[in-house]
């Protein structure tokens, strides 16, 4: 059976525009949909009753009514160079995950809570942590938004906004815990001593303990470090560009001018400049030359990203405000560094009252 509604929308100008949606379901089942904007109500309005007519009198194109997977919306996501330009390595993996999954056979128009719920469950079943499961659930969400604005199929978050009060109840999803971990001074001069003898055996001849010195000091994720140019140093201030600096509201583009403090500017001086880059590595070989060292050391529970954690930390303890650490880490939310910061002195009200 053919209907219509009609949805009113304010644009950013102040304008109104009217979504007239026909359906045609049966069974409960939507086999057909078809949309058209318009300036005056009215005239969706008359669109949407004539094209119910039209439907039921004359049937519908069998060719718009055929069904698609979540399955091949991922396809149709990968194989878009603009959305797959878009998206970071850690997206482009779970989407590549989900093509593999049972959920990737479910027709996107019929795709419900239940699915979502039972394919959380599926990943808890083979050992998946529940901070893991819920960028699942996250990605899925994302390729409902793409499978409407990029292709225009028909969806609504519902499944996945209804799912969420049974993921987390039955803890089938949960946020990610909060790191906190920092490296011990001794565990450092260990790693230092470990690196400096895998980069004399690499025929890379990769400068570890000067890119860990740097990354410490810098604040910098190494991607960050690994992408300086040397167009990119301010000799003048100290200073380097970092390129696409991650943020969430901005994937490409967000470049900062960041101060190289505490012998971070002496440290990128000493390098040769015989490429265009300070440090022309990749930053997979740099992260593996670290994760072995750390292994044979037996070093537990620290990841390379934690020594930015330990470069902020030690701006703190130097004595730097909040704001003044931020134009190092290049954080838009200070709140993350506060949480740093309450971390490192818990006891600095306790002090300050005893002053009074």
């Amino acid at each position: 059976m053919a209907s219509y509604s009609i949805q009113k929308r304010e644009k950013a100008d102040g304008t109104n525009r009217h979504r007239c949606l026909i359906r045609v379901k049966k069974n409960g089942k939507v086999l057909y949909t078809e949309q058209r904007t318009f300036t005056k109500h009215q005239a969706a309005e008359a669109w949407g009753k004539q094209r119910v007519v039209d439907i039921e009198t004359n049937g519908y194109d069998n060719k718009e009514a055929a069904p698609i997977t979540v399955g091949e919306i991922i396809n149709k996501a990968l194989a878009d160079e603009s959305i797959k330009a878009s998206i970071g390595r850690s997206k482009l993996f779970c989407l590549k995950l989900l093509a593999d999954c049972d959920i990737a056979s479910v027709n996107l128009l019929e795709l419900k809570s239940h699915h979502i719920v039972e394919h959380c469950k599926l990943r808890k079943s083979s050992g998946t942590g529940p901070s893991t499961i819920v960028i699942d659930v996250s990605v899925l969400r994302w390729l409902l938004r793409i499978a409407k604005s990029n292709f225009g199929h028909e969806v609504s978050q519902i499944a996945i906004i209804d799912a969420y009060d049974t993921l987390y109840a039955q803890g089938l999803i949960a946020k990610s815990n909060k790191r906190s971990r920092r490296p011990t001074a001794i565990e450092i001069e260990k790693l230092k001593v470990g690196l400096a003898e895998r980069a004399q055996q690499r025929a890379a001849h990769i400068p570890y303990v000067d890119l860990l010195d740097f990354s410490i000091l810098s604040c910098m994720r190494i991607g960050e470090v690994c992408r300086i140019r040397w167009d990119d140093v301010d000799e003048t201030q100290k200073a380097v560009i970092v390129r696409d600096r991650k943020d969430p509201r901005k994937k490409a583009g967000n470049h900062m001018l960041v101060p190289l403090l505490g012998g971070a500017w002496e440290l990128l001086q000493k390098q040769p400049r015989d490429d265009e880059r300070v440090w022309p590595f990749n930053e997979r070989s740099v992260t593996a030359g670290f994760q072995r060292v750390r292994n044979a050391l037996g070093i537990e529970d620290l990841r390379y990203h934690d020594l930015r954690r330990e470069g902020a930390s030690r701006l703190f303890e130097k004595g730097y405000s909040i704001d003044e650490v931020a134009q190092v880490t290049g954080h838009r939310n200070i709140n993350t560094l506060w949480q740093v910061y309450t971390e490192l002195f818990p006891k600095r009200l306790h002090d300050k009252d005893e002053q009074n």
